[in-house]
């Protein structure tokens, strides 16, 4: 039984850990850069807004210090019941870039923030779309590099960024560093651009730079007004239709503080885990099965077999180059790694039973 272990293990371990150090070497990255005289264009910042006080008010004198000047930004209140749209009629009167626009009753069909955003697409007036999700966190010279990238990407119609996740609690731990780690361990990010095939996709709604052409040629919001995982859709349709799609690691310039606890950490992957894999309940659990076989089994296998060493050090290796790509800390990854596998596993069979059972809900909508 242990060799059939170690055969398995090392079947999955060696393309991952090959996969990561590609990734390692060429992945996309949004990297700080002194280029604010790179133009092309008015931007237009689109931020969907429900109950985000917390948030709105760092993202907006974030967005308004960014050394691209030609902006213009737009706040969408999605019928907020806290003081949203209070701080952003503060920011109003300090930048007049800043519009609040109200948003409109939920139309059957629609699910909340791709209404939203299609609200904002419809006001905006620039030849990029700039969709940004509130808790993002910026440097001032963030769009001057996603300028600087979309001229070194010469051809792509659109840029959706994974940012350098920020955690602080223990249960926050547990569970943001496993969204990077899939993403990296899996798949190798420069094939999203590189290769035509259409199972190279992924895209992060946290950030997605699009040009208002090829958004409008797609369909915008409207195309995918009812997917859970509208991002993915969005991307697998700039693919389809011939564009190019650039997905990329946030690295020292787009930062996120996603979650606080572990809860909503835990309820904000059992939204979007198993609807994100774009495939069956069956594949998806066996797909997680996998998973635990190469990246959990060999730790207690080793307790019985020293030959289980070269399978530790190969996760090891994969762990490593992984949180170095995503600025994660590898030590305290190493030390949670057998427990995040397991929560892995328990945060998948969740996102499916809620899928499967209609009862998947974010901020206080049902999904």
């Amino acid at each position: 039984m242990s060799d059939y272990i170690f055969i398995v293990s090392l079947i999955i371990l060696l393309p991952a850990t090959t996969v990561t150090m590609y990734n390692l070497i060429t992945a996309p990255t949004v990297r700080r850069k002194n280029v604010s005289d790179e133009y092309i264009g008015k931007i237009s910042v689109l931020i969907p807004a429900r109950n985000e006080e917390k948030n709105i008010g760092d993202i907006l004198e974030l967005v308004c210090k960014q050394e691209y000047t030609d902006l213009e930004i737009l706040v969408l209140d999605d019928h907020s019941t806290d003081k949203t749209s209070d701080i952003v009629s503060d920011f109003i009167n300090k930048d007049k870039r800043v519009k609040l626009i109200e948003g409109e009753k939920l139309p059957n069909g629609w699910l909340g923030k791709n209404w939203a955003c299609y609200q904002l697409s419809k006001a905006a007036n620039g030849e990029y779309l700039l969709f940004i999700d509130a808790d993002v966190k910026l440097v001032e010279s963030s769009i001057s590099s996603i300028v600087y990238f979309r001229k070194k990407f010469k051809d792509f119609a659109m840029l959706s960024v994974f940012p350098t996740q920020i955690y602080r609690s223990l249960g926050e731990k547990l569970l943001v560093p496993l969204m990077n780690w899939i993403l990296l361990s899996f798949l190798p990010l420069r094939y999203v651009f590189t290769k035509k095939n259409k199972s190279f996709i992924a895209a992060n709604g946290q950030l997605i730079f699009i040009e208002r052409k090829s958004y409008n040629y797609i369909g915008g919001h409207e195309a995918v007004k009812n997917k859970v995982v509208e991002d993915m859709e969005i991307g697998r349709l700039i693919k389809c239709n011939g564009k190019k799609l650039v997905t990329a690691v946030g690295g020292d310039s787009i930062y996120c503080k996603m979650y606080d606890g572990f809860r909503s950490a835990y309820n904000g992957f059992s939204k979007n885990f198993f609807s994100g894999f774009n495939t069956s309940a069956f594949a998806f659990i066996l797909m997680l099965s996998v998973i635990e076989i190469g990246f959990l089994l060999p730790i207690s296998g080793f307790l019985f077999n020293v030959k289980f060493l070269g399978l530790i050090l190969l996760i090891i290796l994969n762990r490593t180059f992984v949180s170095f790509i995503s600025g994660q800390n590898f030590l305290l990854n190493l030390v949670l790694h057998p427990i995040q596998m397991v929560l892995l596993f328990v945060v998948g069979i969740n996102s499916v039973i809620k899928f499967k059972a209609g009862k998947i809900e974010w901020k206080g909508r049902k999904i």
